[in-house]
């Protein structure tokens, strides 16, 4: 499937800002399940100095400045991407119990250090508490397979939790947002990686954009799409033969019950991963200036047929 995404930002400030500078993962990454045909970022007023990294988590990274006086901000990110269904893991797949999977990450004189690891600690947004356990453990009895028993997870958080907008902010810790069982995307991702961390397990946040579909009869609107967050679950050693090393993680969605080996459908964007949202924010940065700010945040996920006429 070929996607289009326009993502624009826009900051509006009451008094003019001095000097900014911003860091930005807006642009997708390559993955095994999605092809970059092109990216592109456009801001307005024109930087003074623009860099574009791949962060150490290898995702597309801009840094910028602004030295001129500006009572705006303008980002728009473009981008088109071919996805592919999520990969078939091979027949010979071990069906691995998941104690066997969290005594890979336990520390033993002379084993070799897997990246995985970084993904097992706390974080910003994913501290360790008892009740993430409590939680998690009706889905991971004694033996129960890594991915088994993730699914199952995902399942009952589907169930048990409501989406519901404004029911949290971005500060709202995970724990909190357990306890309410309602939030959005975000805190479902927070929650199920820190049940998965509680765990020992490695799990890392996934942020990008899901393909809505319009009610029937009624046009695709401009703009109404937003980010999403997901979370992806490492299985060392279950992507074998040609699969690469890198497809190793189960991608996990609790907010549309929806999951896959290296995406959880052709329908998704990988925009970035990290630890949590905190490693992936779309736009984040130190203003010197601005006194109070307003945001405008659009987002347009369009497939190839219908972007010529509604783009």
């Amino acid at each position: 499937m070929r996607l289009e995404i326009i993502h624009t930002t826009r900051y509006g400030y009451s008094a003019p800002v001095s000097v900014a500078q911003h860091m930005a993962h807006l642009l997708p990454r390559q993955t095994p399940c999605q092809e970059v045909v092109s990216a592109q970022l456009v801001i307005e007023p024109e930087p003074t100095w623009l860099n574009q990294v791949l962060d150490h988590q290898g995702n597309p990274c801009h840094y910028f400045a602004l030295v001129q006086p500006h009572l705006e901000l303008s980002i728009r990110a473009h981008s088109v991407v071919n996805t592919r269904e999520p990969l078939m893991v091979m027949d010979e797949s071990p069906a691995m119990p998941w104690e066997v999977v969290r005594s890979h990450f336990e520390y033993r004189t002379g084993q070799p250090w897997d990246a995985a690891n970084e993904y097992c600690y706390a974080s910003r947004h994913v501290q360790p508490h008892d009740d993430f356990v409590s939680y998690a453990i009706k889905s991971f009895g004694a033996g129960r397979p890594l991915h088994d028993a993730a699914i199952d997870l995902m399942q009952r958080m589907h169930r048990d939790f409501a989406y519901v907008s404004h029911a949290t902010d971005i500060h709202t810790p995970a724990l909190e947002a357990l306890s309410l069982r309602r939030g959005v995307c975000q805190d479902f991702a927070h929650i199920m990686l820190s049940c998965f961390r509680a765990l020992g397990l490695s799990a890392r946040y996934v942020s990008g954009y899901l393909l809505t579909d319009p009610p029937e009869g009624q046009p695709r609107l401009i703009g109404s799409d937003a980010s999403h967050a997901w979370v992806s679950l490492y299985i060392p050693g279950w992507a074998s033969g040609k699969l690469q090393a890198s497809s190793n993680w189960l991608h996990l969605d609790p907010t549309n019950n929806r999951s896959g080996l290296g995406t959880p459908g052709e329908d998704y964007v990988c925009v970035a991963w990290g630890r949590d949202f905190a490693d992936v924010s779309p736009v984040r940065g130190v203003i010197h200036g601005g006194a109070r700010h307003t945001l405008e945040v659009g987002v347009t996920v369009t497939p190839e047929n219908e972007a010529s006429s509604t783009l």
